[in-house]
């Protein structure tokens, strides 16, 4: 655009009373953002998890997940280009298919984001544990929940600056850990295959397990999404949202597909005891480089997710005041805003709530659910994230096949195969968190039923604001 072009686009705003977001974000802001929000550390805290799924091969299961989220990505890129005011998956959904079909995408969804403020709040305590072992697990949640909707209850953002420093800190560790890695492995003698055994490994390569640790492992990428709410105020979108997403993606793979290759050689396929599972990645860091750097490495897991729980709170209050405004959800209770500090408090005192008793219920069964809160927590969030994934995908697809200028090849076969990626993932969930999604889908779209008499009535409104276009 030129400066011509600018004034008179300025000029005609202020005619008219409206103000815009400023176009300042380019292309490297948009990969900052999106790498900040998924965090460099992003395996290490469901490592545990996967590796004992997996039977060790991780590495493999990392890599499956970056192929499923590229064609993925690309889909939210495509669908940012259409309606680039909403970044939503149901708004997408509803635009292109069905309202009602928006409406269960945005249920899912809604799973999606109460249960990463639990497995934040359960990891933050199984890490914090490690520090300060005298207090229990029941008191650690009860402090992080309540810190958590202390936080967003009196509107405290994190700066970008703040952000991108805490980033510059992480990539930082993980340097470290590669470094003790180098060390470690450096002059030992080493029985062949040893450097190809975390990609492939005889005798514990199972096509099952390796599908089932990818369903916890496409939660490395959870947040990349987020990249096309920013469409507003990026120069040039319709070319720079699309590229963030996929390299934001791609850079994500390869730099944790490097973290837990090197992991790998450290600890081997060996699996980790139930309850240790969360703090995994610091077992191995101490294998790795004594116990200074299994503090470090701790520590900087606990941090990351408590920026991730504080965000990922928030998040969640503004997607359930987004539907209750839009009548998804009652209006009364999800869709108003607290007048002194301009937050969605209902919101955020329920994500809370959930939170906290979910990630002490979920412990609490653990042994008859086969697993630790976190572990069920994070795949659960994947049964949601995943349905919202494939809204996207199916949506760009429709979208492409309806318009004729929009028909061509690539337009089809990439959100199709990254549809049937996503599905064949979803399928291998496990049997809790299956069962919980289950419910969780159920409850909700009996409550839309019964809200437009079978879904014959008007149920979303997804129109935006003026304040918020």
């Amino acid at each position: 655009m030129t400066q011509q072009s600018q004034t008179d686009t300025s000029s005609a705003d202020s005619a008219t009373g409206a103000v815009r977001l400023s176009r300042t974000l380019g292309l490297w802001n948009l990969i900052i953002i999106g790498m900040v929000i998924i965090q460099p550390t992003a395996p290490m805290g469901i490592y545990g998890v996967i590796s004992n799924k997996a039977h060790g091969h991780v590495v493999t299961t990392i890599l499956i997940a970056m192929i499923a989220m590229l064609f993925t990505a690309i889909s939210y890129g495509r669908m940012a280009r259409i309606y680039p005011s909403a970044g939503s998956a149901y708004t997408y959904v509803g635009q292109e298919m069905h309202s009602a079909l928006g409406y269960v995408v945005g249920w899912g969804m809604v799973m999606d984001y109460l249960l990463n403020p639990l497995i934040c709040t359960a990891f933050c305590a199984k890490a914090a544990m490690n520090i300060l072992p005298g207090l229990s697990y029941y008191v650690w949640i009860l402090i992080f929940a309540g810190f958590f909707t202390w936080v967003n209850l009196r509107g405290i953002k994190t700066s970008a600056q703040l952000n991108e420093a805490l980033c510059g800190g992480m990539v930082i560790v993980v340097m470290l850990f590669l470094g003790s890695v180098v060390r470690a492995v450096w002059h030992v003698h080493h029985d062949p295959g040893f450097f190809t055994h975390p990609f492939y490994q005889p005798g514990a390569f199972y096509p099952s397990s390796i599908f089932a640790g990818t369903s916890v492992a496409v939660l490395t990428y959870i947040g990349f999404d987020a990249v096309s709410t920013l469409s507003e105020e990026v120069e040039n979108p319709r070319r720079n949202i699309l590229l963030a997403t996929v390299l934001v993606c791609l850079i994500t793979g390869l730099l944790s597909g490097l973290e837990v290759y090197a992991a790998q050689l450290i600890w081997g396929s060996k699996p980790f005891p139930t309850d240790q599972v969360e703090s995994a990645f610091a077992l191995l860091s101490r294998q790795a480089g004594g116990a200074i750097l299994f503090q470090i490495v701790n520590f900087t897991l606990l941090v990351a997710n408590l920026g991730s729980g504080m965000g990922s709170q928030l998040a969640a209050g503004r997607l359930l005041y987004g539907m209750g405004r839009g009548n998804a959800l009652p209006r009364a209770i999800f869709g108003v805003i607290e007048p002194k500090q301009h937050v969605p408090r209902n919101n955020i005192m329920i994500v809370g709530f959930f939170a906290l008793a979910g990630a002490g219920i979920l412990e609490f069964f653990a042994d008859r659910l086969g697993g630790g809160a976190y572990e069920i927590g994070a795949e659960a969030l994947n049964f949601g994230a995943f349905i919202a994934f494939m809204g996207v995908n199916a949506s760009s697809f429709v979208h492409h096949w309806r318009h004729k200028r929009s028909r061509n090849l690539s337009g089809l076969i990439v959100p199709a195969l990254g549809f049937l990626i996503c599905a064949f993932i979803w399928v291998h969930l496990s049997r809790p968190a299956l069962l919980l999604g289950a419910i969780w889908m159920v409850t909700g779209i009996s409550y839309g039923a019964y809200r437009t008499h079978g879904f014959r009535a008007e149920l979303i409104s997804f129109e935006i604001p003026p304040d918020e276009a």
